[in-house]
């Protein structure tokens, strides 16, 4: 699959990586990706998808949206994440990129053209290949670049996707608002931009190499432990404040910059069982620690109920103010929600705290500010609360979701992060899936939006709870242990 077009970047790369000019080893790819990030989230007409259902272009009605159309997401998503997180990896990151592009063009293209219930849904088929696809995105880069560079193109390629996401979403307000467009136009929009991500990922390098099907021999890595500094071609050890944890101090550092064809003969026969069995090994090692269990498990239980709110947000502000009768700012929220929670992500990054001990008690108390949120919406009905209360929500899971991904992702190896991070995301939606089965399929309850919304503030709030009871038990464990090593050296003297 990877052909002489393909394959001579990354050998050029290769060798860069190791020299002198070592800055066009990963400028090249990182700007294709980022650029194909960004026109892959320029998609204007997202912010009023429920209002282009329910509009004449559509003319669906409420329940067939909210019961039975967005719930194919979910499913979708759930069912397609396990078999895209080892495709992704096993042909080695680039074909599933083209096959995301591929999906949201699909999508968008059904979106102008298709008609009826059965049509659209088979639309949100596509949609939920698209979003299980990402992991292709943002795992790409690590099989391209060293791992000194992880960081940086790691934050250039999720910049990439925010300025794009908040690009979409001004533009849209604007053609809407100021200029008048239709709705079948911003969808016109979404899917140039996306067809143009789609050519851009056509240029992409084929990596030689992933996390887990195509690594290297032991032999191999142990010759290129060793981190290359690109500036001047010298080796160089890990830096020592680096904390990792014991015998985890291999999987860390990751070969990336070694030549192709060094690569193609030290290359171990790809055994599907056998990465299987190392896996759930790595599942069983990582999920064995304490804390790394406990910010897992808010990450799901939080993903689940964050994607249940943006997924029918729109339906409840439809509810509240009809956009056939008013003008909408939809746009205008998603991007301001978005740049606030990017500010607040990154002051997040620079307080220093002992998360260690506070951190339960802080995921308790954000996490009941996030059910008042939803509860706010549902309850006042007003738009402009809604709307307020909205972003605030946005905000404090985003900067929750960078706390436990900066908790998560400590000591854990690059392969292992993967592993955590699908885990997570997949319980998420299992969780998920339960949740959209028996509270808005109408082959459960099928209940209206402001019941579910109800429903989604008090599974906040149980969260809440469950954070509070456990980190007081934690902080009292924590300074009774304190007062024993105290009390420890008179009773020994």
């Amino acid at each position: 699959m990877a052909g002489p077009r393909g394959g001579r970047p990354a050998r050029r790369s290769a060798r860069a990586g190791s020299g002198s000019g070592g800055g066009c080893c990963w400028a090249l790819p990182t700007g294709l990706l980022c650029a194909y990030g960004f026109f892959c989230s320029v998609r204007p007409s997202e912010p009023f998808l429920t209002r282009y259902l329910l509009g004449p272009h559509k003319n669906l009605s409420e329940t067939q949206v909210f019961n039975e159309i967005y719930p194919v997401w979910t499913y979708s998503y759930l069912a397609l994440l396990f078999p895209v997180f080892l495709a992704t990896d096993y042909l080695r990151y680039k074909p599933v990129v083209l096959l995301q592009g591929l999906s949201l063009i699909i999508t968008w293209f059904m979106l102008l053209y298709a008609q009826g219930l059965r049509a659209v849904q088979f639309l949100e088929f596509f949609y939920g290949i698209g979003t299980a696809t990402d992991i292709a995105y943002y795992s790409y880069i690590y099989s391209i670049v060293d791992i000194n560079l992880y960081q940086k193109v790691t934050s250039y390629c999720r910049s990439a996707t925010l300025v794009g996401y908040t690009v979409g979403s001004v533009s849209g307000q604007v053609l809407v608002s100021v200029a008048g467009w239709s709705l079948f136009s911003l969808n016109v929009i979404s899917l140039t931009s996306i067809s143009i991500a789609f050519g851009t990922a056509w240029f992409l390098p084929m990596p030689q190499k992933s996390l887990f099907f195509h690594h290297v021999s032991s032999q191999q890595l142990s010759w290129e432990m060793k981190v290359m500094d690109c500036k001047n071609g010298s080796a160089v050890q890990d830096h020592p404040n680096v904390q990792r944890a014991p015998g985890w101090e291999d999987e860390t550092k990751v070969p990336l910059n070694g030549e192709c064809h060094s690569v193609e003969k030290q290359e171990q026969k790809v055994d599907i069982v056998k990465v299987l069995k190392d896996l759930w090994r790595d599942f069983l090692q990582c999920y064995s620690s304490q804390t790394m269990l406990c910010w897992s498990v808010w990450w799901a239980l939080s993903t689940c109920g964050y994607f249940q709110v943006i997924n029918y947000a729109q339906g409840l502000w439809e509810l509240v103010l009809p956009s056939h009768s008013t003008e909408i700012y939809n746009g205008a929220v998603e991007a301001a929600s978005t740049l606030l929670g990017a500010v607040a992500v990154f002051v997040v990054g620079h307080i220093k705290t002992s998360w260690a001990m506070w951190g339960e008690v802080a995921l308790a108390l954000f996490s009941f500010l996030i059910a008042a949120a939803v509860y706010v919406m549902d309850t006042v009905h007003n738009i402009w609360v809604c709307y307020a209360s909205y972003v605030v929500f946005r905000i404090i899971y985003m900067l929750l979701i960078t706390i436990a991904t900066f908790q998560i992702a400590t000591n854990l190896s690059v392969e292992r992060y993967a592993l955590v991070f699908g885990v997570n995301t997949f319980i998420a939606l299992v969780l998920q899936t339960l949740l959209t089965l028996i509270v808005v399929d109408t082959s459960g309850l099928g209940l209206d939006i402001f019941t579910q919304f109800m429903i989604y503030a008090s599974y906040f709030a149980a969260i809440s709870l469950v954070f509070l009871v456990s980190g007081i038990y934690s902080i009292m464990r924590a300074y009774r242990r304190q007062e024993q090593m105290q009390r420890r050296p008179p009773e020994s003297q």
